[in-house]
């Protein structure tokens, strides 16, 4: 039988905020030693009350005004309680039936085109703390540290609008891009501040009613979640055709083995016996604070994507690399700015894309930026003005980039030093293209037999012996002249 896979995310990101969601302990956990950023509130400890983070509820309305979402006036904080032991208080302090954001979207790129992903909503609650598994040969443990407890974690929840293990995981980058362009999270998969679990049901191609659904955790990469789904998405169809039910569980997922393993029955809402929070207000969120927070995005990817194409002529598949971070796409634009016209902007998306890039990879870091080298966009500006004005030769600028990547050295002080700059006088090149005729018999006879392919070796043997120096326009013409004199 034919199955239609229906998946729905859960998103979870730590907030950039100074402190903790409801104290003022700081939340920059990271690599800190465990158990040692936390405090009476966090823990809750007798006596103690959460205070609200504003600036965590800000940013949460900021990111369902870049999603599109609905701001509802009426908001509040709830208790959501089970017995984990990484979480201290015995409840997590959440939201449930009030959350600050509703009924957003973000369209994706998936191989059958674009496809719009509905978000149903977006709530604050406080992160837990983490469990770390040991075992010593002799026993197997686990401890716990609770640094991360109490952090300040968004929580976004999908529809079931989703068709493919593709979809899902190029929704979660759109989404990881748009957080760390509105600057509410570093989001970051591998440091634990940008989490996914997906919900997978199957159901007969063409039928309403939908399956049983799987939760499946432990995915910390996009490859992780694409692969978890479309494992999932296997497994499901295989008991389907068996004629087997599926179990409505959590599973979590294996990536040395690529397959999910079950972990415990799925709970529902009503497992958790959710109650308004009695420590905390509900709140009311004012239009005024809503349009000041909507006048401060930024542009977001989409839209300078789109801007790009339009200002500067510059292709949608280039384009949209130019905006894959916030700090690429303003170095391109201080780049134009420098060369100081718009027909170069070509020539200067080119080198990010290209040559810039290569040098970035080598610097071995996924976040690595332009600001991490040597390079400027002064750097780059002076490269692309050099070679538009035939003062260097393109080959001779990659050079150039070479010396300037490793010492930060501007590229007119590089080319003075090294004596770079591009040989375009005839007279100096035309003794050059003797020796080269001279030398190369053959190319000569092959020219005379009518081969266009001779000319191109004659020039390039020149721009070797040059070493890139020569102007490639001028050392052809010269070349054609001097062949059709031998005739």
């Amino acid at each position: 039988m034919q199955y239609e896979a229906v998946i729905g995310l859960e998103v979870h990101c730590q907030l950039k905020t100074k402190s903790k969601m409801f104290s003022d302990c700081p939340r920059d956990y990271f690599d800190e030693p465990p158990n040692t950023l936390i405090d009476p509130v966090t823990l809750g400890l007798p006596g103690t009350l959460p205070v609200i983070n504003r600036e965590a509820v800000a940013l949460t309305i900021r990111t369902g005004l870049a999603l599109g979402c609905t701001i509802p006036e009426n908001a509040k904080f709830d208790r959501k309680n089970y017995p984990y032991p990484d979480l201290p208080k015995g409840y997590q302090i959440t939201q449930y039936d009030m959350p600050f954001c509703i009924d957003g979207q973000l369209d994706v790129d998936t191989s059958n085109g674009k496809q719009s992903i509905r978000i149903e909503r977006i709530h604050l609650e406080e992160d837990t703390g983490r469990l770390i598994h040991r075992n010593d040969g002799i026993e197997e443990y686990s401890l716990i540290d609770f640094n991360r407890a109490g952090v300040p974690l968004m929580e976004l929840v999908t529809h079931p609008d989703i068709r493919s293990a593709e979809a899902a995981a190029n929704f979660l980058r759109s989404l990881r891009q748009i957080f760390r362009y509105i600057e509410v999270s570093d989001a970051d998969m591998e440091k634990g501040s940008f989490r996914c679990d997906a919900n997978v049901s199957l159901k007969p191609r063409g039928e309403s009613k939908l399956g049983n659904k799987v939760e499946v955790k432990n995915m910390n990469s996009f490859r992780s979640v694409q692969r978890a789904i479309e494992y999932e998405i296997k497994r499901q169809s295989k008991l389907l055709d068996a004629g087997e039910r599926i179990i409505q569980e959590t599973r979590g997922y294996v990536d040395a083995l690529g397959e999910t393993v079950s972990q415990r029955s799925k709970e529902e809402a009503n497992d958790y016996r959710y109650f308004p929070e009695p420590d905390l207000p509900p709140l009311k969120i004012s239009r005024h604070q809503v349009e000041q927070i909507k006048s401060d995005l930024p542009e977001l990817p989409i839209e300078k994507q789109q801007r790009f194409e339009s200002t500067y002529a510059i292709p949608p598949l280039q384009s949209k690399v130019l905006t894959e971070t916030k700090q690429r796409a303003e170095d391109f634009e201080e780049t134009v700015k420098l060369v100081k016209e718009n027909r170069l902007a070509k020539l200067v998306a080119n080198w990010f894309i290209g040559d810039v890039a290569g040098k970035i990879n080598t610097m071995g870091r996924a976040d690595a930026e332009l600001v991490d080298t040597g390079i400027t966009p002064a750097h780059i500006a002076s490269l692309v003005l050099l070679v538009d004005s035939k003062k260097i030769t393109a080959s001779t600028a990659k050079d150039v980039l070479e010396f300037a990547f490793e010492t930060g050295t501007t590229p007119e002080q590089i080319i003075e030093e090294k004596g770079l700059g591009q040989v375009t006088e005839g007279d100096a090149i035309q003794v050059v293209i003797d020796n080269i005729i001279d030398a190369n018999p053959k190319a000569v006879s092959d020219y005379k037999q009518g081969k266009d392919s001779a000319v191109k070796f004659l020039v390039g043997q020149v721009m070797r012996e040059t070493k890139g120096r020569a102007d490639p326009n001028t050392t052809n013409n010269l070349i054609l002249t001097t062949l059709d004199k031998l005739n």
